[in-house]
C-alpha cells in the first residue's frame, strides 16, 4: 500500500533548484509569526523547508518538538496532503507550490 503517492518520483537530492513552498500554521501558532497563517520559504528539499521555517521562526521549534528533538504527539505534519509521520524521512525534493501544513490537536472539556 503506498501511503504518499504525492512522492512518487520525488528523490533526496534530486532536485537542484530552490523551490518556494507555502506553509500555513494554525492560528494559536500566528502569534509567533506576527499574525500571520500563511508564509512561504524557499528550499530544495521538505528538511529544507523546515529548517528554514525554524531558522526564520526558532520560537515555533518547542511548539512542534520536543526537547529530545521527536515530533510533539499532539502535533501533525504535512506534505501536501501526505502526514510526515509516513515518510522515512524528510529529505525529499520540493517543488513550487508544495505545501507544508501544521496542525495542532486542540482537547479539553
Amino acid at each position: 500500500m503506498d501511503l504518499a503517492p504525492d512522492l512518487v518520483g520525488a528523490r533526496p537530492g534530486e532536485l537542484n533548484e530552490m523551490a518556494t513552498v507555502q506553509v500555513r500554521l494554525p492560528g494559536l501558532l500566528a502569534q509567533i509569526l506576527g499574525g500571520e497563517k500563511n508564509l512561504e520559504v524557499e528550499a530544495e528539499t521538505l528538511q529544507g523547508a523546515v529548517d528554514r521555517l525554524l531558522t526564520d521562526y526558532p520560537a515555533l521549534k518547542v511548539h512542534l518538538y520536543d526537547e529530545s528533538g521527536r515530533q510533539r504527539p499532539h502535533v501533525n505534519l504535512f506534505y501536501n496532503e501526505t502526514n510526515t509521520r509516513w515518510l522515512s524521512s524528510l529529505e525529499v525534493g520540493v517543488q513550487d507550490g508544495d505545501t507544508f501544513t501544521v496542525m495542532q490537536a486542540v482537547s479539553g472539556g
